[in-house]
């Protein structure tokens, strides 16, 4: 690694265009340009996907999650083998997520309290305790450069009284959360905006943690079941309380659309699985919509996905050859298509940074959806 730009975490707004931005986060192990699209490494691995060809994306910054992490390999044996930069043989920033989503999506495996989450291991069934402290400790052995507070996320539709609920507990495990954080020169901890689909409530939680001093703010407890204009509402609703000069990230999200509605209302960062997942279920994004590789259209189509694309892989193998990889559930398929969906997001967060850049985010925007509502059956019925 040569050396660090800088010692300490700093954001800066470069250009805005309406509610969208762009800007940069500086941190000692690089740059993230942002509005930024972090691919989710859960269990230290980007699935099907090797470290540089990641980077060769665009990817400044993956996503790791304490929770996974903790129960295999464990932090101290990541410690130990030098951090998780080194395990993974990935120089570049990593985010990490507190596991607080697991509370959430391992319910019937948890008991909750005021300390924190008592879980049996969805592995083994072991038990294992995570509280605001743990999940900073396990962060810091772990070694990534931002990490998240640890919260409690509800799963939507949910009643008012469950929303405050989780919202007034992660409040105060935010500042226990940022308490056990202390100084850590050139890393940065987020808090977690909460309270389900109750403006008031997401409004009290934004307030009480922008008092905090948190290098970032997240809103999370989205993307959870609520349809998408419940989440673009929240969104809107958040987002004067969130301090300007700080990067937003929006946890969990989500499809291209969704990233393109969020960034419109002023959100820096995403994650999500899907691009992913997609991609080892023989699904592609492109800039024409979703193109389904398992459907019989493509057997004998030479053509390749996106003959405009950037990413060779994209512009180079035909969809009869990824639909016979698909329908063989080759290996070779899961990869090739991963790569292909994590370089549209690329490519569609490199779109959108330009755009805001030169002030004509609203034409990219129109022109997206467009595409989108064109779709990949239209270009090929125009076509045979």
């Amino acid at each position: 690694m040569s050396e660090p730009v800088t010692t300490e975490f700093s954001f800066k707004v470069h250009a805005t265009d309406g509610a969208a931005r762009t800007g940069e986060i500086a941190l000692p192990r690089g740059k993230i340009r942002t509005p930024a699209f972090m691919p989710v490494g859960t269990a230290a691995t980007v699935k099907a996907m090797q470290p540089h060809e990641v980077r060769a994306l665009g990817a400044d910054v993956v996503l790791g999650n304490t929770y996974h992490l903790m129960l295999r390999p464990g932090a101290e044996r990541v410690a130990k083998l030098g951090g998780l930069h080194k395990l993974m043989n990935w120089s570049h920033p990593i985010l990490t997520d507190s596991g607080g989503f697991q509370v959430m999506s391992l319910a019937k495996l948890r008991q909750l309290n005021e300390n924190g989450v008592t879980f049996q291991s969805h592995i083994d069934g072991a038990k294992f305790e995570l509280t605001p402290e743990r999940s900073m400790e396990i962060q810091r052995l772990l070694g990534s450069d931002i990490q998240m507070q640890f919260d409690e996320c509800v799963k939507l539709p949910c009643s008012d009284m469950e929303a405050e609920r989780a919202m007034l507990l992660s409040l105060r495990w935010a500042e226990r959360s940022n308490t056990a954080f202390g100084t850590q020169p050139g890393h940065a901890i987020y808090g977690i905006n909460q309270g389900g689909a109750v403006p008031k409530l997401r409004i009290e939680s934004a307030k009480a943690l922008a008092d905090m001093g948190f290098h970032g703010h997240s809103i999370g407890g989205l993307a959870v079941g609520e349809p998408q204009d419940i989440m673009l509402a929240m969104i809107e609703t958040v987002m004067p309380y969130l301090p300007e000069a700080k990067p937003r990230y929006l946890m969990g999200v989500g499809t291209p659309d969704d990233l393109l509605e969020s960034v419109k209302r002023g959100v820096d960062m995403f994650d999500c699985v899907m691009p992913t997942r997609a991609g080892r279920h023989g699904l592609a994004y492109t800039r024409f919509g979703k193109v389904n590789l398992r459907n019989a259209r493509h057997v004998e189509d030479p053509r390749p996905l996106d003959e405009g694309s950037s990413w060779e892989t994209t512009r180079t193998y035909s969809r009869a050859y990824l639909h016979h990889l698909v329908k063989s559930e080759e290996i070779l398929g899961m990869m090739l298509l991963t790569s292909v969906n994590l370089a549209y997001y690329q490519e569609l967060m490199a779109g959108i940074r330009a755009s805001i850049a030169e002030r004509t985010f609203e034409d990219f925007y129109a022109q997206t959806k467009a595409d989108w509502a064109r779709g990949d059956v239209g270009v090929w019925q125009s076509v045979v």
